[in-house]
């Protein structure tokens, strides 16, 4: 196939912004498939659903020993390139308060001590920090004397992929723009795969910062090493919270990840849970030495499809210039490595925090952190949902300013909507069901029930 012309600017942008290698020959790719209008997509009526799949629960306990080996042979891996934009931050996502004086980075840190104290593995931490992202991210990270592992980097750098004009495909110019980089071709640009593989660590395991529910489990692992899993994909049964999430399918005798922008127009199939059971949590695990031999064969490997997201350069202002940005899901390397496997996790294994809603949640007693940086539930039943006007909550100033005595109590919520400008006293409880209409001010202590 060959590469369109517009692509020359880009990739001569990509270049001098320092992307090579690796990540210029997946730059180089996704350029391609831009050209083609139905790259990727996969219309329903030609996916089948996907099989149980084994299950996490099922899984043998290893023994101390052996537990003690995978670990050792095991990274940690956090993609934390993140702005949080969505929710008005100009800093890391990762060093948003989920409980008092308590970032997500510093509960990260708490879980990868707690399982090397109980395990006695090494366990790495190695952060893919955006160029926004580093310095802060690793300030925090360096509080914690035992974290660092010797002859080991704490991070690496995400490429630095451009924005696309959405008027005439060419590279935007605009400033502070960090652009966008994947996982895989990264670590290979990077030089952290090999040095990961020459300080004798085989195994990764990835997942989002803003996911606590994604420590590592040494059950997987275990299993991993024993199946020879070259990739692995953790997978929740489909709610229909999950409408919008990538799911898994059948497509052509393998397993795939349909994500929204692969729908075709007019396909409504995509929200049909009962039908797609298994959805994405992106939590995944890989063999670094497959991938390095993928990679040798393909420096643009894992071959995964290709996702326009469209937005405006700068989030934070819808007035700026309207850019296409080309991504890749991480998990649709279940459909390009063979021998990929996806696993059945528990839901508390996907709890990640992408709005204000979110945190309100993990912000109350509905969440309690323990002193090994478990998230522990202490409701009842299914978790609270929360459901906050948009209009005054979207923004984190927005939102601590109408909760300034912090999260009301919500662990005996089953459900909270708030419509209008509401500001909520200390003290608060919500009980069942409960909605709420503004512009109003609870007062200290006070009971809402259904």
């Amino acid at each position: 196939m060959n590469t369109p012309g517009y692509a020359a600017d880009v990739l001569a942008k990509a270049e001098a912004g320092g992307v090579h290698g690796a990540e210029l020959a997946a730059l180089r790719r996704r350029l391609q498939q831009l050209g083609d209008q139905q790259a990727g997509r996969l219309p329903g009526e030609a996916l089948e659903p996907l099989a149980d799949l084994p299950r996490l629960d099922q899984l043998p306990g290893p023994p101390p020993d052996q537990a003690r080996d995978v670990l050792n042979r095991l990274v940690i891996v956090k993609l934390n390139g993140g702005l949080g934009t969505s929710m008005g931050l100009s800093g890391p996502k990762s060093l948003l308060e989920i409980k008092p004086g308590t970032s997500f980075l510093d509960v990260i840190a708490r879980q990868v001590l707690a399982l090397r104290e109980r395990h006695g593995g090494r366990l790495p931490l190695v952060l893919m920090n955006s160029v926004a992202t580093r310095d802060p991210s690793l300030e925090v990270l360096r509080r914690y004397e035992r974290l660092a592992v010797p002859d080991l980097p704490l991070d690496f750098l995400q490429g630095r992929e451009p924005k696309l004009r959405a008027d005439d495909l060419r590279p935007v110019r605009w400033p502070a723009d960090p652009g966008h980089g994947d996982i895989y071709p990264a670590l290979t640009a990077s030089g952290t795969l090999d040095a990961l593989l020459g300080a004798g660590l085989r195994y990764a395991f990835v997942s989002n910062s803003d996911n606590l529910g994604a420590l590592a489990d040494v059950r997987i692992a275990t299993w991993l090493a024993a199946e020879r899993v070259p990739f692995a994909l953790e997978a929740v049964r489909g709610t229909p919270a999950d409408r919008k999430g990538g799911h898994l399918a059948c497509y052509q005798g393998r397993v795939v990840l349909r994500e929204t922008a692969q729908v075709p127009d007019g396909d409504t199939s995509f929200t049909d849970v009962e039908r797609w059971r298994w959805y994405n949590t992106n939590n995944i695990w890989i063999d670094l030495g497959a991938l390095r031999d993928l990679q040798a064969a393909d420096p643009s490997a894992p071959d995964l499809p290709l996702i326009v997201n469209r937005k405006t350069v700068d989030p934070r202002d819808p007035d700026s210039p309207p850019v296409i940005q080309l991504e890749s899901a991480m998990g649709a390397a279940i459909a390009a490595i063979p021998g990929a496997r996806a696993i059945h996790v528990p839901r508390s294994r996907f709890a990640p925090v992408k709005t204000t809603d979110d945190l309100l949640v993990v912000r109350s007693d509905a969440y309690e952190l323990t002193s090994q940086g478990r998230m522990r539930p202490s409701f009842d039943g299914p978790e609270p949902v929360v459901s906050l006007d948009g209009n005054f909550y979207k923004l984190l100033p927005d939102f601590e300013q109408r909760f300034p005595a912090g999260a009301p109590s919500l662990r005996c919520c089953r459900r909270l909507e708030v419509d209008g400008d509401v500001t909520f006293g200390a003290g608060v409880v919500v009980e069942g069901n409960v909605r709420v209409t503004g512009p109003r001010r609870i007062p200290d202590g006070e009971v809402l029930s259904e």
